[in-house]
């Protein structure tokens, strides 16, 4: 999972940042409005964390920014300020949840999850499409009620998938989700190609039919044909 920490103190913004990473989220981080501005016109999160009060700008013109371009991100805000029309006005604009500071980052950390559950599953902790069931909190996925043990990577190259299904997916997107913007400096996708055939080759060794279609020239689709 993809996020974006939009955070001008940096002796938080790193403890938060480095804690996320740890927990297995790619997580960016930005200190300003004009550098939010810049990484949410160019890239796609899966849930984007925002201060309110920030150098150049609001929080509140970010989320503004990102409900008028259609952003399927989930949004929480985190600030020191617990007013209640901060509150108010930050979900009227279309934020998911709000998280006063100070935190407990364990705290910040059910509260992405809860609004994936929300975003992607309707609140259930589990995504069931044909014969494969997945959890997404502990990992888990298996192909008629067969468990697979798939590596870090693999799982979130199937999870980002399923949660674009029938879309085609560039590949350079779908490196961009795994590894971060620093995957743009890259010369070659032979790394993708590796985790889409070793995923490839699982889910079909446990009896699942073959959902992945390659798209030529262009990337790859999650679906039934």
């Amino acid at each position: 999972m993809k996020l974006l920490l939009i955070e001008d103190e940096i002796a938080l913004g790193k403890v938060i940042q480095k804690y996320l990473n740890a927990e297995g989220y790619i997580c960016e981080w930005v200190q300003d409005v004009p550098e939010a501005e810049d990484k949410i016109g160019v890239y796609s999160y899966d849930c984007i964390l925002v201060d309110i009060t920030l150098p150049h700008g609001s929080g509140f013109d970010l989320i503004r920014l990102l409900k008028s371009q259609k952003s399927t991100a989930g949004i929480i805000i985190i600030s020191a300020k617990n007013a209640l029309d901060d509150k108010l006005m930050g979900l009227d604009l279309g934020s998911d949840d709000y998280l006063a500071k100070p935190f407990h980052l364990s705290e910040l950390n059910s509260r992405i999850k809860a609004i994936m559950r929300r975003r992607m599953n309707d609140g259930f902790n589990f995504i069931a499409f044909e014969e494969i069931k997945v959890v997404p909190d502990s990992m888990e996925l298996s192909v008629n009620d067969s468990s697979i043990s798939l590596t870090k990577k693999e799982f979130d190259l199937f999870m980002y998938m399923l949660n674009n299904k029938n879309r085609v997916l560039t590949k350079a997107s779908i490196a961009e989700h795994l590894y971060g913007d620093e995957i743009d400096q890259a010369d070659t996708f032979n790394f993708l190609y590796s985790h889409i055939k070793n995923l490839r080759k699982k889910l079909i060794d446990a009896g699942c039919k073959d959902y992945v279609q390659s798209v030529y020239g262009i990337g790859y689709k999650f679906g039934k044909e």
